[in-house]
Formats: C-alpha cells, sequence, structure tokens
C-alpha cells in the first residue's frame, strides 16, 4: 500500500478569551530545543536567505505567530494514521498550556484576530511581497502527502484527480466564522486563501517536463519568491516523494482527517492505476473546476456540489456517492472502504465542523464559548 501522511495547522487559543494568541515561538521555544522561529516552508529557503533550521520536533511554526503545525509519520494504515493525529493534537496542546494557551483545529479565526507573521527571513520577505494579503491571513488547513514513485506518476495523478478535489474538501469544511462574523461560507478559509498568487485548481500538465516549466515560469515571473509558493490545490513536494494533496481545512474532528486521508490516497492510487493503462485524463478547464471549489467552499455537504461527471450540481450526497464509487476499488484493495463508506455516512448525518461550529454558537450564543467548545473536541 502506499504510504501517506497528514499536516495539520492549529490555532493558538486564550482558553479565557477564546481570541487567537500570537505565541508560537514562546510555545515552541521550550519544545525539543526548537529555535524560537523555524523556517518550515517545506521548501529550501530562498537563495541568500538565511538557512531553514532542521526540523527537531513534530511542532513547527507556520506564516503567522498565532498558529502551530504538526506533521505525521509516513503510515499505511487509517488506525496508526489516527492514532498519530490524536497523539500530535494532545502533545500540541501541551507545548500550548506551558505558555497558558490550549490550540483548536478551526480553519479560520472565528474572532476578530491581528495576524503577526512569524519571524522567519522566508515568511517575512512573503508578508512584505504580498502585503495585505498576506496581512490578513489567518487560516489553518489539512495537507496529506501521498507517495508516488517518480515525477512522472505524481503529475498524471495530478491531472486525474482535479475533478474530485472539490468534493474532498467539502467533507473538511470548518471555517464558517471570519472576524466575529458568519460568513455565509462553510469553508471561508477556501476563499481568502485564494487571494493570493498560484492557489487553486491548475490544467492538465501531460508530462513531468511540462509540470516543471510552469512552475521555472512561475517562479520567472517574479511574483513567487521561490517554488515553496506554488500552492496548487494538488502538487509535488520538492522535499518528499508524494503528492501534497492541499484542499481541505484544517478538521475538527481527527475521524474527519482520516476520512479525507483515505480518500486522497484512493483518488492516488485510482489515478495512478488510470495512468498505467493509458487511461487519459479528463479536460475539464481550471476555470469550471474553480466554479466547483467555489461550490463546495460555500455550502459543503449541507448543500450542492458541482458533479464532476456531469459539470452540473447535484446533492452533495449523489456527489460523495459517486465519488466513492469512483475510487471504490482503491479504497477496497486498501482496507478502507467500509471506513470511508461509514464515515461519509456520519459525515452527512452529522454535518462536518462547520455545522458544528454553527450549532455551537445557536447553543452558546456566543463566538467565544464556541471557540472554547472547539478546543475541548479537538484533542478529544
Amino acid at each position: 500500500m502506499r504510504t501517506f501522511g497528514v499536516e495539520e495547522e492549529f490555532l493558538l487559543i486564550d482558553p479565557q478569551s477564546g481570541c487567537a494568541v500570537p505565541a508560537a515561538p514562546q510555545v515552541l521555544a521550550g519544545v525539543d530545543d526548537v529555535p524560537a522561529w523555524s523556517d518550515e516552508s517545506g521548501d529550501d529557503p530562498q537563495p541568500g536567505a538565511a538557512p531553514a533550521y532542521p526540523r527537531r520536533s513534530e511542532l513547527t511554526m507556520e506564516l503567522q505567530q498565532q498558529m502551530i503545525e504538526v506533521a505525521t509519520p509516513p503510515r499505511t494504515e487509517l488506525a496508526a494514521l489516527a492514532d498519530d493525529l490524536h497523539r500530535l493534537r494532545r502533545t500540541a496542546d501541551a507545548a500550548a498550556r506551558r505558555a497558558g494557551l490550549r490550540v483548536a483545529a478551526l480553519g479560520t479565526s472565528p474572532l476578530p484576530a491581528r495576524p503577526r507573521i512569524s519571524p522567519s527571513p522566508r515568511y517575512q520577505a512573503i508578508g512584505r511581497a504580498l502585503a495585505i494579503a498576506c496581512d490578513e491571513q489567518l487560516t489553518c488547513g489539512c495537507h496529506v502527502h501521498v507517495a508516488v514513485s517518480s515525477p512522472d506518476e505524481g503529475v498524471a495523478v495530478l491531472d486525474r484527480i482535479r475533478p474530485w478535489l472539490p468534493a474532498v474538501a467539502a467533507v473538511a469544511t470548518n471555517s464558517p466564522f471570519w472576524n466575529g462574523v458568519d460568513t455565509g461560507y462553510a469553508s471561508y478559509r477556501t476563499q481568502s486563501w485564494s487571494r493570493w498568487p498560484a492557489t487553486g485548481p491548475t490544467e492538465v500538465f501531460g508530462s513531468a517536463a511540462a509540470y516543471r516549466r510552469l512552475v521555472d515560469d512561475m517562479i520567472g515571473t517574479g511574483t513567487l519568491l521561490d517554488e515553496g509558493m506554488v500552492y496548487f490545490d494538488a502538487r509535488l513536494s520538492r522535499r518528499y516523494p508524494t503528492v501534497e494533496v492541499r484542499v481541505a481545512d484544517v478538521c475538527l474532528d481527527v475521524a474527519d482527517a482520516v476520512l479525507v486521508a483515505a480518500l486522497c490516497r484512493a483518488l492516488v492510487d485510482t489515478a495512478a492505476g488510470e495512468w498505467r493503462a493509458g487511461a487519459p485524463a479528463s479536460d475539464e478547464p481550471a476555470a469550471l473546476l474553480r466554479l466547483a471549489s467555489w461550490r463546495s467552499s460555500r455550502s459543503g455537504t449541507d448543500g450542492e456540489l458541482v458533479d464532476p461527471r456531469t459539470g452540473r450540481l447535484r446533492p452533495a450526497p449523489e456527489v460523495l456517492a459517486a465519488l466513492v464509487h469512483h475510487v471504490e476499488a482503491a479504497l477496497h484493495a486498501n482496507g478502507d472502504l467500509d471506513v470511508v463508506r461509514e464515515s461519509i455516512r456520519r459525515v452527512l448525518e452529522q454535518g462536518t465542523g462547520a455545522r458544528a461550529q454553527r450549532e455551537s454558537v445557536a447553543r452558546h450564543g456566543r463566538l467565544d464559548a464556541m471557540v472554547l467548545e472547539a478546543v475541548e473536541r479537538t484533542c478529544a
């Protein structure tokens, strides 16, 4: 079975007010001798920048000081991945507690916050380059890495999983509130993130060479500092032999993160099999895939999604059923089919993190109470 791993980003929360606090350097300072900042971009730093610190802990800093990130080791079994995620959430929360804080798996900060960029030279350079789009960016995602055998296989996978990524994102929607208001979106993180250059769906590449040419040309425009700023919905990792799927909000519950990971691996398996069999990639324009992503962001699993088979809106349960059918053979081969079916049923019945946040606010009447409830649920 292909190995896979998950990166999760969390907000650092004041347990009294529910506000996001810019304290990552303090939280990480006492963890396995991690320096006060860590340039963990997932890629080499830009030429001339200070070298990145090596990863000496399972906890690392992110773009904003209100955030920290965890990353699992590669796994093959869903149960082992779930154990890692539970353990890492507890580890992150324990580190936060030592600084008088907690962690919350929320895709955006529900309460108003003023993001503070981390002191890494690379992040500071991104802040200068992107101005207010970076200054206001305080979002937490769930990124899934799935092993591939070569760049050729990786790009073939990227070309073939594109139409299904909005459906994957729908089951992870967990960011309806932004700066004190209900945005009307299930994933406002997707909307905020789309302001950055080089984000979103891509056209079919056709080959690893074509992928590399496009990335080089994008960097050549001078708009991007380095390859780490190529934030496609799914991309090749520079550091690892993986495809990295980046469409999901961080999930409120570990079970939802495991569902996202299982679907991503099954999509990669299915796409690689199609490529080996000589089946061409479908050629939906990226402009249409962006609309599908917007629809997923707007309503998550509580409305309609764009059906990749027809390009038309269908009820979310029908589109998710089509997704499971599309990857059923891979899910079965990996031993994940029963778990995924039950998880989809649960998400459709109980809702995603977005619905949970709104229901909590309806119960308590206050955003701060909802955030503190989310803190407890993050590490449950």
